[in-house]
């Protein structure tokens, strides 16, 4: 009997007859066979197996020797011959992770998440070679966030190892700055920060240097700029006048293109300005030219009473922040067609409704919020920050349902992670220090909801999608509180729970003033290998362009199998899917295949709002969703979008209109690269 094998590093495994069972059926489905012929051609090829390594252990490679004269042995040349590709294809794929890490991947990551650890989170040596594989990398991320526990009388050594096992099982994955920084010298955790921008110039220019802090340290930075005062108006102390918000963001772009954080990625800003800010127009149009605060995501702050004014067709003041006086009238219908206008070409302004945010500060004696991080999905007082993490949805698929089981293990483990990570964070200045530890707020969210749906074979826009989101985010948010209020039980509530709003409802205490979350994860979802955040697949097959010079070929791995289980896998096909952009036109293929494997280009805008929306409804901090239109889209379809936005309660709303901005991140159909294929 043979009970060993020889992998290729040369490490002894035990011998499993299933990875022979599953190689084989799947070149019968590529072959358009039936898998079940796999069982007797499996027994074939250990029987040869076992009477020719007698007295030595066989290696990886001689197994699939003997695979392939057994399946040609029984005349099946067609099936041998894909078993031959695919055997060539992998040696492709572990010639090209060698070549880019240089390194021993433990973990079978795919080749595109190899090449991100490569440029970004794996730690280098003085001279920029790796001295790290992404097993240690976890490992150190994993001992260190574990030191945490020794605060409250547990165990780090325990923990280290459930919270490894967390992170290398691609079930959870924290924000960047935590893989990157944890258990360094920078030791600076957290993805999220706000600061304020006083109107003065020892005040704005305070506020850059702390931003040049942050961003050194890998987080991102948001600002409302509504404080200082408009374009032209008098400056006192010098008898001038001011140059407006604007001018000074200008100034933060300049200095953010600058600075390269950690030597690992550009920083990232969100800049916000109130609705009934006199500089409303100039801020709305300021990126519609070229090369203008690239380094910048704009919002405008709307309020409820603006959104209002629009339905009416009333007119908006717009109130100097100097004065408090009103500075003059607008139409309010004219100021949102220009925001939607500018938004249509060139995906800025989103809106942030500031309102429904404010609604929901917990902590509302601290001041009001007034923005959120560079995605708009955490909003935070200023000085405060956050860090984050995402749960992989697409690993908790369980026999053609969701194991709810394992994801409440997941969530009560991961909160206590996120927990940890504020005690092991060391952050640039004393007032954030103070700040966090006193709100303890973190946001957990997920990625891969998009394959769930896949995997389930639910359309992404269709009323069980819905359903979906409901029962899965209503279901991690019970049980994030529960393991908060557990938390709070052992360690104490967050140091400003008194002054909290669950203190004035009586509710019993948490340790952490938000919970939720939902990110856009796009670096840890290329790491976890599924779709980004709560956003549809972009396309079946698309390039993504990262670090800003680096074409990666993505192709859907479910979307591929399917296609193998189907026989109808090709390069062929692929080359067309590619060009289309997505499958619901190509009538050629099955009914069920095209209405499951919906593209984000092939959603109308509705349902983006609708899944956005039944997120939201659960999350108590905010969502980041982009919402995909096609080229033809209009003006007034986004529009409708912003105002459709507002009626379903979100704190926040962003659009993009394909192919309207150079330098496209993700791209498809025309827009791929050649030499990706």
């Amino acid at each position: 009997m043979i009970s060993q094998v020889v992998k290729r590093d040369g490490e002894i495994v035990p011998f499993q007859s299933e990875k022979i069972n599953h190689a084989i059926a799947r070149a019968l489905l590529a072959s358009g066979r039936k898998k079940e012929e796999a069982d007797q051609l499996t027994a074939e090829v250990v029987a040869e197996l076992e009477k020719r390594f007698t007295e030595e252990i066989p290696t990886v490679e001689q197994i699939q020797d003997t695979i392939e004269r057994v399946l040609m042995r029984a005349g099946l040349f067609d099936v041998a011959k894909k078993f031959i590709l695919y055997r060539e294809k992998r040696r492709g794929v572990r010639i090209a992770k060698a070549a880019i890490v240089g390194v021993k991947d433990e973990l079978k990551l795919s080749v595109n998440a190899l090449r991100v650890l490569e440029r970004r989170y794996l730690l280098k040596d003085e001279n920029g070679l790796i001295r790290e594989t992404p097993a240690e990398m976890f490992r150190r991320v994993a001992h260190d966030i574990a030191q945490a526990e020794a605060n409250y009388g547990s165990d780090p050594a325990h923990y280290e190892e459930r919270f490894y096992r967390l992170l290398s099982s691609l079930d959870f994955l924290p924000n960047s700055p935590t893989l990157m920084n944890a258990g360094t010298p920078l030791q600076q955790l957290a993805a999220c920060f706000v600061l304020p921008v006083e109107d003065s110039m020892a005040g704005i220019f305070e506020t850059l240097k702390n931003t040049a802090l942050i961003h050194q340290t890998g987080g991102g930075t948001g600002f409302s700029f509504s404080r200082l005062r408009p374009k032209d108006d008098v400056v006192h102390s010098t008898g001038g006048i001011a140059s407006g918000p604007v001018s000074f963001m200008k100034v933060f772009d300049v200095a953010t293109e600058v600075i390269k954080q950690g030597g690992r990625r550009r920083g990232a800003n969100m800049g916000i300005l109130r609705v009934d800010h006199p500089d409303i127009f100039e801020f709305v149009t300021a990126k519609r030219r070229e090369g203008v605060l690239s380094n910048f995501n704009l919002s405008v702050a709307v309020t409820d009473e603006f959104m209002e004014a629009v339905k009416r067709d009333d007119r908006f003041p717009l109130i100097n922040p100097r004065t408090k006086q009103k500075s003059l009238e607008v139409s309010a219908r004219e100021l949102f067609h220009i925001i939607a206008t500018s938004a249509w070409e060139g995906g800025d302004p989103g809106l942030v409704f500031i309102d429904r945010i404010n609604e929901a500060n917990p902590i509302p004696e601290l001041g009001e919020i007034e923005a959120t991080n560079p995605c708009g999905e955490q909003p935070l007082l200023p000085y405060e920050a956050c860090n984050l993490g995402s749960i992989n949805l697409s690993h908790f698929y369980q026999d053609g349902g969701i194991d709810f089981d394992r994801l409440r293990e997941t969530v009560t483990l991961a909160i206590r992670f996120l927990d940890d990570v504020i005690d092991r964070s060391r952050f640039p200045l004393d007032r954030i220090t103070r700040m966090v530890r006193g709100n303890r707020k973190i946001g957990l969210g997920v990625m891969g909801f998009a394959d769930l749906l896949l995997k389930l074979k639910i359309p992404y826009d269709s009323e069980e999608a819905l359903k979906v989101a409901e029962e899965v985010i209503s279901f991690i948010s019970g049980v994030a509180h529960d393991a908060s209020r557990k938390l709070a039980q052992e360690r104490g509530p967050f140091p400003n729970f008194d002054r909290s709003i669950f203190k004035k409802r009586g509710e019993p205490p948490l340790r952490n003033a938000t919970l939720l979350t939902i990110a856009p994860t796009g670096t840890i979802s290329i790491i976890a290998g599924c779709s980004q955040g709560i956003e549809p697949i972009y396309a079946l097959v698309y390039t993504r362009t990262a670090f800003g010079d680096t074409e990666l070929l993505e192709i859907n791995p479910i979307f591929a199998e399917r296609l193998r289980q189907l026989g109808l896998y090709s390069d062929r096909l692929i080359s067309r899917v590619a060009r289309a952009g997505g499958i619901r036109d190509l009538t050629d293929l099955p009914e069920e295949l095209r209405r499951v494997f919906v593209s984000a280009l092939e959603i109308g805008p509705e349902f983006h709002l609708k899944i956005q929306a039944a997120f939201q409804a659960h999350v108590d901090n905010a969502v980041s969703k982009t919402i995909n239109l096609p080229p033809s889209a209009t003006i007034a379809e986004v529009e409708r979008i912003f105002m459709l936005a507002y009626e379903l309660k979100l704190k926040g709303i962003t659009i993009y209109r394909q192919g309207s901005r150079p330098g496209q991140i993700l791209k498809t159909g025309d827009e791929l690269c050649p030499e990706c294929f």
